[in-house]
């Protein structure tokens, strides 16, 4: 099991104001600040943390979804918080028939998701 996962960012500022944004459908909130890192999570636990790097690599993250229409939530707000689109909210079911996702890259590259796994 995973504890947490770290994404280096390369302009903290701008990172961290597209993160609470896109995440709060999920319930995440910034809970941590130690100068250009920060950490994000929900339920008291911060799981995911940013901090400021010279060189990025983009990853891909998943965050699970309590259903279909915060998928759909996740998706507006961090399109709304300047995404670029990639994959709107819909059914992969290359993956299995009831994955729910939607795909978004954030102001770094990084391929962040929100899916919900539940049937319609």
């Amino acid at each position: 099991m995973i504890d947490h996962l770290s994404l280096p960012v390369s302009d903290y500022a701008k990172s961290k104001a597209f993160y609470v944004a896109a995440l709060q459908p999920l319930g995440y909130t910034l809970m941590m600040e130690f100068g250009d890192h920060g950490g994000l999570g929900a339920n008291g636990k911060p799981d995911l943390w940013i901090g400021k790097k010279d060189s990025v690599t983009t990853t891909h993250v998943a965050f699970s979804a309590k259903d279909r229409a915060t998928v759909d939530a996740f998706y507006a707000a961090a399109m709304a918080a300047g995404a670029k689109d990639n994959g709107k909210p819909g059914t992969r079911e290359m993956y299995h028939p009831n994955y729910y996702g939607a795909f978004v890259l954030d102001p770094d590259g990084h391929n962040i998701e929100a899916v919900c796994h539940d049937p319609a």
